[in-house]
């Protein structure tokens, strides 16, 4: 992270190539997370609470308290460090601070959101399929917006390294 504090992101063009790379690797982190949802269910309320209440017709039982901990358990932490590594990244760009702030919150929320959104239909009331849905979609455009605007930074980083070994 020092490179970016430095302006070593403008002539380390290895360790910039190194983390493009990292980010093509949670930008298919992202698709997949994507895939597994709708691997489950869809953006209806119904499929969600099919899937954490079980389902009849699909013959599916409810989700069970120890299953849903155990998710959450990886969840939580997994989450938490991606998210804490794009911000940090975008922290370093040169976007402006309010968008910085925005979009950390966001995230962060959403996470956390998304996270609850299982439980509370599990636990509390089907009702609570509509937020499970959109905290996930929150979810995923806020680290899709996170990706793009480390990515986009990086790159006009490097942009700017030819421009200035060229000349």
């Amino acid at each position: 992270m020092r490179y970016f504090v430095t302006g070593e992101q403008q002539r380390k063009s290895l360790l910039n190539a190194l983390v493009l790379m990292f980010l093509g690797y949670i930008a298919l982190l992202w698709l997949s997370n994507g895939l597994m949802y709708f691997h489950h269910m869809n953006l209806t309320p119904d499929s969600v609470i099919g899937y954490y209440l079980g389902s009849e017709a699909q013959f599916t039982q409810p989700r069970s308290y120890q299953g849903m901990l155990e998710v959450s358990h990886f969840h939580l932490f997994s989450m938490g460090m991606l998210i804490v590594t794009l911000t940090h990244l975008m922290l370093m760009t040169d976007f402006s601070v309010r968008l910085k702030i925005w979009l950390s919150s966001l995230t962060y929320i959403s996470a956390l959101a998304d996270e609850a959104g299982g439980w509370l239909v599990r636990f509390v009331h089907p009702l609570f399929a509509y937020f499970k849905i959109a905290a996930f979609l929150m979810l995923e455009l806020s680290l899709a917006a996170l990706l793009f605007v480390v990515i986009f930074s990086l790159i006009q980083a490097r942009a700017t390294m030819r421009q200035t070994t060229s000349e």
